[in-house]
């Protein structure tokens, strides 16, 4: 079940609020030998929603419910995953114990919601998870078919979560296209080189310039923040957990939105300003010349002929916007500007 959301699209589940419905299902099962279904649960700010079950297994002192997450009209990696929740009697006073099943993720570094050697199932999941089950002591396991292979196109290899995905959400809802799991990766990944004691990260666009920042600056793999479009969501998240030193690379495309003030990257939702571009040549001719560009990469060029830096001009104005988000906070920001062969075109900052 999902529904509509902004314009039209579908909203969808998360996977917390999909092994939440499962858990209510096997533990209704495992009491009274039926499955619900569907299967209502409720959600952090009220929705009800309800879930068709896709597996029903009731054994010697346990019960599995499984739930095809439906993500809505989001372009989530779990979409049509089936998520499945087992629970078995758990010893008295013992409360609720998680447990990590196949597919789902455990996690190895510090620095995350969780403790090391927890299973990635996130608070907000348990928490519901605990209120359906109304205060019983049990033993739940998540787990998620495929999650393992799933789990290499997400961000928990680099966040030290192994072995699967993770069990996310906050609202139990996911908006489309709201990329709020980007963003929590993101977040996340600063908290973990908090925590491992890093002093310099970088954030890039693209693989092409993370390679180049961390081949330039000798940075582990924990000091690199896959920004892709969602600069502001790095730049906000910094300003209220910093780091000291911050170095943003991209393509001259990319930056030239932010150059430009934009803070979301995304080509629909910000569009290169060759006004803006041509404001940074000083050359009337040349100028006149990037405002009809076709490309930011073709202004490069035009101002590469010329004999003008643009890619410096770029990295400067880039860097300007990062500092204005950053309010003070004691970050320091260098910006590197990269072709598509990865070669530096541009540079500002210390």
């Amino acid at each position: 079940m999902s529904g509509p959301g902004a314009g039209g699209l579908r909203h969808g589940w998360t996977t917390g609020a999909c092994a939440t419905a499962a858990t209510k299902a096997a533990h209704a099962a495992l009491l009274t030998g039926e499955f619900p279904d569907p299967v209502e649960i409720t959600l952090p700010r009220g929705q009800r929603p309800a879930f068709a079950l896709a597996v029903e297994e009731l054994g010697e002192g346990y019960a599995t419910a499984g739930i095809v997450k439906d993500a809505g009209d989001d372009p989530d990696v779990t979409h049509g995953a089936l998520v499945r929740s087992t629970v078995r009697p758990g010893a008295p006073g013992t409360g609720v114990v998680f447990r990590a099943g196949p597919g789902v993720g455990t996690v190895t570094r510090p620095g995350l919601p969780l403790e090391v050697g927890e299973p990635a199932i996130n608070p907000v999941p348990r928490a519901m998870m605990r209120e359906v089950l109304g205060g019983a002591d049990a033993i739940v396991e998540i787990s998620v078919d495929g999650g393992a292979e799933l789990a290499r196109q997400t961000w928990n290899p680099r966040l030290g979560i192994l072995g699967g995905l993770s069990i996310l959400g906050t609202t139990g809802i996911v908006v489309p296209y709201s990329c709020s799991a980007w963003i929590d990766s993101i977040r996340r990944g600063v908290d973990v080189a908090r925590a491992a004691g890093r002093l310099h990260v970088a954030a890039a666009t693209g693989s092409t310039s993370e390679k180049t920042a961390a081949e330039l600056y000798g940075l582990p793999e924990d000091a690199l923040l896959d920004m892709g479009d969602f600069a502001g969501a790095v730049l906000k998240y910094l300003r209220r957990h910093p780091v000291p030193r911050l170095t943003v690379a991209g393509g001259v495309g990319k930056l030239a939105k932010l150059a430009a003030g934009h803070l979301d990257l995304h080509s629909k939702r910000s569009q290169v300003d060759f006004a803006v571009l041509a404001s940074m040549v000083a050359d009337p001719g040349t100028a006149e010349r990037v405002r009809h560009a076709n490309t930011a990469l073709d202004a490069l060029q035009i101002c590469r002929r010329a004999g003008v830096p643009l890619g410096d001009l770029v990295a400067a104005r880039a860097r300007a916007t990062a500092l204005d988000v950053l309010r003070g906070a004691p970050v320091a920001v260098d910006v590197i500007v990269i072709d598509r062969a990865g070669t530096i075109v541009g540079r500002a900052g210390p």
